[in-house]
């Protein structure tokens, strides 16, 4: 096993983070040219996981010894299957619900990544990080305004924007924690 120094190490890491980086703005872009297809497919993946956890509950439910057990566990599986079912059945009333889960997660995101900025304000390339909060939260905020009008495109533009700007943030801080290590080494 070959030992690797503090900068190789920093190095490899943040190769691959700018290469996720990127990959979010690419996926991100994707998501902002065709928003329909993207909320679609975001409820769409949402309801077979919903499925797929209904059927690991069924699973599980049938390898219970006890009674109770059995039948508390089948009702969950039943339960989250029928759910999953109905989001596939009806991918608009999804589309709506999964809107406002949407506006929560962006609203919660862009308080903490303002916490975050405000706690790591001292380094380098960390304003992004407030960017990315700053315009997280307005977005989130932006969905509730234009509920539910806005379900058909909000969440795919919004889900590309954040994608977009998660990207550029981690491709920034990367930059600036090798730029770092090659003025420390």
């Amino acid at each position: 096993m070959t030992d690797h120094s503090p900068a190789e190490t920093v190095q490899h890491a943040s190769t691959w983070s700018i290469v996720w980086g990127v990959c979010l703005v690419v996926f991100g872009m994707l998501a902002v040219g065709s928003p329909f297809l993207a909320a679609v497919a975001v409820n769409l993946m949402i309801a077979w996981l919903i499925i797929l956890a209904g059927v690991v509950h069924l699973i599980v439910a049938l390898h219970a010894h006890r009674a109770g057990r059995l039948l508390s566990k089948l009702l969950i599986g039943v339960a989250y299957v029928f759910c999953g079912a109905y989001l596939l059945l009806h991918p608009m009333l999804g589309v709506a619900s999964l809107t406002l889960v949407l506006a929560s997660l962006f609203l919660i995101e862009g308080v903490l990544n303002v916490i975050l900025f405000l706690q790591m304000r001292s380094f380098r390339g960390s304003g992004w990080v407030l960017v990315d909060g700053v315009i997280t939260f307005l977005l989130g905020l932006m969905i509730y305004l234009e509920w539910p009008s806005s379900s058909i495109w909000a969440i795919g533009v919004l889900v590309g924007v954040s994608m977009i700007l998660s990207g550029v943030t981690r491709v920034m801080l990367s930059l600036a924690a090798r730029k770092a290590v090659t003025v420390l080494a």
